[in-house]
């Protein structure tokens, strides 16, 4: 599906809620609408603004910096420069848009919005474009399709290279030089590799802790293959046998992991798939050691939605991509994780 479809696309939501146009600000859904994106890794800096009107006529915001990349998306009379009044600019082009324009108040800080709203009332209005990154196309499709086979390789490579005295700052550093090396543009986001009882930290930060003999590990890994993300997390021994604490709190992880995935099918609740593994926890007695959501939505992003939890109120739909990432966290001693992401199909479900 082309940028121009997929704006297209957008317009349709925009005359459901009779808007005359929606700011675009967020990197993601600017990229997927535009193809333009250079990250903007700074929080004080912006590589543009995309203004999709109702009527057809789209405008790209950016600076002087980027003009000669932005052409290579937009054509000239959508490419707006602006040289250092960016709010001038911006509310020049709003003027011309009509009287009802939708803007990105996630994504917008509140300064920048009383600025904007200093010359024309603007409405806050998310998740528009996201209703419609919820369903991939068979682009998107193919492109996490080879993002997660890179994740498979390097999953299937890395028990290879494992030695003791390695440190987990030493194994994040391989696993990212593997991904560049092997196609990856870059990391989906920063590697989480934990031993020990630093992976009872769900989001652990790799330290300078060594690998020990008999030792478990925890992976959550992801790269990004032609923009699109992948993730993925592993747990397993290190070392010649598992504890008992170990195996047993993985056999539950993975127990739930398995009737969650056997369980999904187009058109169900999220929730009350969410709910079937909760209530394994519970019957094991480990509900208070499940710390955060079962799962969420993978693409541009490596979080987007759906939100896939015991609150979620959406359905599974064909053209989702969703996570099943169950875990047990025991402080100082363990965690255990099994990460899979799964792509909702007409028939069924694929496993990525």
């Amino acid at each position: 599906m082309s940028f121009r479809q997929r704006r297209d696309r957008l317009r349709e939501l925009l005359a459901e809620r009779s808007l005359d146009a929606l700011v675009v600000t967020y990197p993601s859904n600017r990229y997927y609408l535009s193809g333009f994106e250079l990250h903007d890794v700074q929080f004080n800096e912006s590589s543009g603004t995309l203004v999709v009107t109702r009527s057809g006529k789209d405008y790209l915001l950016t600076d002087s910096r980027y003009e000669d990349a932005a052409k290579q998306f937009v054509s000239e009379d959508e490419l707006v420069i602006y040289r250092r009044d960016y709010i001038g600019t911006l509310n020049m082009i709003l003027s011309l848009c009509g009287t009802r324009i939708g803007f990105e108040s996630n994504a917008v800080s509140a300064h920048r919005a009383g600025l904007m709203q200093s010359a024309r009332r603007l409405e806050p209005c998310n998740g528009l474009v996201e209703r419609l990154r919820l369903h991939k196309d068979a682009e998107e499709i193919a492109a996490l399709k080879k993002s997660f086979a890179l994740n498979h390789a390097m999953l299937k490579w890395v028990p290879g290279i494992l030695r003791e005295g390695m440190t987990e700052r030493e194994l994040a550093w391989e696993i990212e030089r593997y991904f560049r090396e092997n196609g990856a543009s870059e990391l989906a986001f920063p590697s989480i590799v934990a031993f020990g009882g630093n992976a009872a930290l769900p989001h652990a930060i790799p330290s300078d802790r060594k690998l020990q003999e008999n030792t478990g590990i925890l992976l959550d890994v992801g790269c990004r293959v032609d923009s699109y993300c992948s993730d993925q997390t592993r747990s397993f021994w290190f070392g010649a046998q598992e504890s008992d604490f170990f195996r047993r709190t993985r056999d539950i992880v993975a127990r739930v992991q398995e009737e969650v995935i056997r369980s999904m099918e187009p058109g169900l609740p999220l929730a009350d798939i969410a709910w079937k593994g909760q209530h394994i926890f519970e019957k094991e007695g480990v509900a208070d050691h499940f710390t955060h959501g079962l799962g969420h939505g993978v693409g541009l992003d490596t979080h987007e939605q759906p939100s896939f939890s015991t609150a979620s109120t959406g359905r599974l739909e064909p053209g989702m991509t969703v996570t099943v990432e169950p875990g047990l966290y025991y402080t100082d001693k363990l965690g255990i994780r099994l990460e899979v992401t799964v792509l909702v199909e007409e028939n069924g479900i694929t496993v990525l």
